[in-house]
């Protein structure tokens, strides 16, 4: 097995595939319009922010998983991963509680006005009378869009500042509101009105995305802090401007339209320009900490692939299909049965969405459940059950 690593990765990452036997190679500079012409033969892909696009996809004819070293997989093009039967799997919460601290970093620094205070000492200058009017987080309300593991944690932390937390996602319903006790917002919009503080926590996905919208930041009250640490497309970047240079509310953003791929190129733009507007540069999970737990994680999902065909964390898997039955056969562990009950299948051109086939211990039967696009005529699954020296039983179930 040969994995390209396109990102970078600890140098223990390298270490610890290596020594499950794969060829690794090590290009953490890559762009993503350079990725085609260097996957080669690669059968497995590592990025964390780089793109990958259809070309590479297209163009990797080993490439069989690619491994998003981070949460979200919206960097990779999904569809073309489906059409080429390539699986996509992520890391999902192991940066969660790095972001949750640059949340309540940039909470506490926008309140102090931290960087403004470093600048002005840093040049000489003395204003404690203008620094000194701080608001203070203590029994105000944060209103966190997105209660996935990421937002669990801000809570954890919020609550832990003494500030009253209420919560919307789409999946929170009365009984996680109790058990995260938070107050559950019918609404973004009723979130964003009632809430000192609005931190914004959700993946992006086609239905996220501008989900901020200009009449909810317009919602917000003023002098109200907007937190953004997940991706700068759920949000209406024009409308969050617009708000922040009228001096409505203030900004902290790890996210901004137009940041650099080589992460080191000359960036512009407007928001993050603003004296209200305090922008860090997508560092989210840009701790050793999480940076560590994600390698382990990625040298796991590689060890799980390679040794025992397991995918973990994949995200491309179909949650549902055409299938309307599914046929469970009770077989004899030996060869040559699988291929005639399929070959039965075939015959009728029943087309299998999913097979999944356990042995039971002692390697002499099994059962294999198949899920159909379409019922088997009552001639093939008696000439299946007939095989009594190969079927203990063919059961069709509708699903």
């Amino acid at each position: 097995m040969k994995a390209l690593l396109a990102d970078s990765l600890p140098k223990s990452t390298v270490d610890a595939l290596t020594a499950l036997g794969v060829e690794v190679i090590n290009n953490p500079k890559l762009k993503a319009n350079e990725l085609a012409g260097a996957i080669g033969d690669a059968n497995v892909l590592v990025v964390r922010s780089t793109e990958v696009h259809a070309d590479c996809i297209s163009t990797a004819k080993n490439l069989s998983l690619i491994i998003r070293a981070g949460a979200g997989v919206n960097n990779i093009d999904i569809k073309a991963a489906n059409e080429r039967g390539i699986y996509v799997t992520n890391c999902p919460g192991k940066n969660s509680i790095a972001v949750a601290e640059l949340t309540i970093g940039l909470l506490l620094a926008l309140d102090r006005r931290i960087a403004d205070n470093v600048i002005d000492s840093r040049n000489g200058k003395w204003n404690k009378s203008e620094y000194s009017k701080a608001d203070g987080v203590f029994g105000k309300t944060l209103g966190v869009i997105g209660a996935g593991q990421i937002g669990k944690e801000v809570i954890i932390r919020a609550k832990a500042l003494g500030m009253n937390v209420t919560a919307w996602s789409r999946s929170l319903n009365a009984a996680k509101a109790d058990e995260l006790e938070v107050e559950r917002a019918a609404s973004i919009e009723e979130l964003a009105a009632k809430s000192d503080v609005v931190s914004v926590h959700l993946a992006l996905k086609p239905e996220t995305k501008k989900i901020i919208t200009k009449q909810i930041i317009d919602s917000m009250k003023p002098n109200a802090i907007f937190l953004n640490t997940s991706r700068w497309e759920v949000v209406d970047e024009e409308a969050l401007y617009e708000a922040a240079k009228a001096g409505k509310i203030r900004v902290g953003s790890d996210v901004f339209s137009g940041e650099p791929e080589d992460k080191t190129s000359p960036f512009t733009n407007k928001l993050a320009s603003l004296s209200n507007v305090y922008g860090t540069h997508h560092i989210g999970a840009s701790t050793e900490q999480a940076q560590n737990a994600i390698a382990d994680e990625v040298t796991a999902i590689v060890k799980d692939y390679k040794e025992k065909g397991i995918i973990r964390n994949w995200v491309n898997k179909a949650k549902t299909t055409a299938a309307k039955f599914q046929l469970v056969v009770r077989h004899f562990d030996k060869p040559g049965v699988l291929a005639n009950v399929f070959q039965d299948i075939r015959t009728e051109g029943i087309n299998i969405q999913d097979v999944e086939n356990v042995i039971f211990d002692g390697a002499k039967t099994a059962v294999c459940s198949m899920k159909l696009e379409s019922k088997p005529s009552e001639k093939i699954l008696a000439a299946i059950s007939a095989r009594s020296e190969e079927v203990i039983q063919a059961q069709l179930v509708e699903l």
